[in-house]
């Protein structure tokens, strides 16, 4: 095949192919770092780590003896009911050392995302970390609250940002009450504030599980098309190995029964040359023949399904997880009803794990066992564990579907943490 489509289409070998390629994988890994940073998780780190830094740096100069606003948090009010000032160094030294715990567990937090966690467990982390923020100062609490949008179920996490807002109400207004009016406006203010982080986090989180399914069906778009065309290589191949047996092959029997019969015929007038050239076009036309079967036979017997491209479109389109593959020389060498089924249970394998179980990591290993194809999917999602297979959903009964009818077999080995699922199916099918 030629390395070039059209004379503007420079090929892989030539430095514009070389810098199309390089330019090729920047943009993906561009696309990639994007995605990563526009994930909930992400910015709720970055965020905590900014508040991090302002503080330890405000901190580090009232240490040195700039003027700087004191802490007003609940730690800094029992330490002054206690007989302590507002601007102590020991007051100081404490409030920082809870923010940083504040900002690790947000970090934690907010890293796991909740995977593999029940609902009342990440709602007792999240009121751990909230009492370390009302401890520093009640502005800090507003992170918490956009925690919650992203981990906590929409309904929950409403409830837990109105308790917030009551409770800044509280602690602000609680040291000297003021007049209806400003309570009012502080009202409105945290439920601007706090309004603003749930909006934030729950869109946030929403655009994040799109931008999943969305990954998870182009991907699946992408590989069907890599196996389509792999299918129609296949196809083109049988065509041409049948028309050059039909074709040639007869043509070529027949002209080695004429040669025959025009020896025999020549052999009458001239027995000697006749013979000898008779022979010769015989033994030429005889091999033409072999040389045709055989072209045939290794044509027929070279029919084998490449999935690996597929598999890499499939990888390379999901952005907001890291779909790993380790394929050995078997990925290449399928038959064309094991190489469709094995992607099919693949594609489903990998997007349920993006879509439903939150993975951040796939991993998809494919070795040849002998007259055996053996494939594992492997996510680090959250997982099922209660599941068994008298309640599997239509994609795992489909797997098993598929890979019975080639006379293989799908299992289940692990529902938590993540998920694993093997199969294993003849090659040459």
């Amino acid at each position: 095949m030629p390395r070039s489509a059209g004379p503007h289409l420079a090929s892989s070998d030539s430095p514009g192919g070389s810098r199309g390629v390089i330019a090729g994988r920047g943009a993906h890994v561009i696309d990639r770092l994007l995605a990563r940073l526009a994930e909930p998780g992400v910015v709720l780190r970055l965020a905590a780590l900014v508040v991090c830094a302002m503080e330890l740096v405000s901190a580090g100069a009232a240490l040195l003896g700039a003027r700087t606003e004191p802490y007003d948090g609940l730690v800094a009010r029992l330490w002054r009911a206690a007989g302590g000032q507002a601007d102590d160094r020991g007051l100081l030294l404490l409030c920082v050392a809870l923010l940083l715990v504040f900002v690790a567990l947000m970090w934690r937090l907010a890293s796991q995302g909740g995977i593999g966690v029940a609902v009342d467990r990440r709602l007792a982390w999240l009121l751990g970390v909230d009492l370390l923020a009302f401890g520093v100062t009640p502005g800090l609490p507003f992170l918490v609250t956009a925690l919650a949008a992203v981990l906590l179920p929409p309904r929950l996490a409403l409830g837990f940002g109105f308790a917030q807002v009551l409770l800044n109400t509280g602690i602000y207004a609680a040291p000297q009450p003021t007049a209806w009016l400003d309570q009012l406006g502080l009202l409105s203010s945290m439920l601007a504030l706090h309004g603003l982080a749930f909006g934030l986090g729950r869109m946030a989180s929403a655009e994040a599980e799109k931008r999943r399914w969305l990954q998870a069906v182009l991907a699946e778009q992408l590989s069907g098309e890599q196996l389509l065309a792999e299918q129609m290589r296949y196809s083109e191949r049988m065509e041409i190995a049948r028309e050059l047996h039909d074709l040639m092959g007869h043509h070529l029997t027949a002209l080695n029964l004429q040669l025959q019969l025009g020896g025999a015929l020549l052999a009458r007038a001239d027995a000697a040359g006749a013979s000898q050239a008779l022979d010769r076009a015989q033994g030429v036309a005889a091999q033409l023949l072999a040389d045709v079967r055989e072209a045939v036979s290794q044509q027929r017997s070279s029919q084998r399904i490449d999935l690996s491209a597929a598999l890499q479109a499939l990888a390379e389109g999901i952005a907001s997880t890291r779909v790993e593959l380790a394929l050995d020389d078997a990925a290449r060498d399928l038959g064309p009803r094991a190489a469709h089924a094995l992607l099919r249970c693949v594609q489903e394998g990998v997007t349920n794990g993006v879509r439903h179980a939150a993975a951040r990591r796939v991993t998809v290993e494919l070795h040849g066992e002998g007259d055996e194809v053996a494939v594992s999917i492997d996510d680090d999602g959250r997982g099922a564990p209660h599941w068994h297979a008298g309640r599997a959903g239509n994609g795992l009964s489909g797997m098993a579907e598929r890979m019975a009818e080639l006379g293989g077999q799908m299992r289940v080995t692990r529902t938590s943490p993540g998920f694993r699922i093997e199969l294993r199916c003849p090659r040459w099918v």
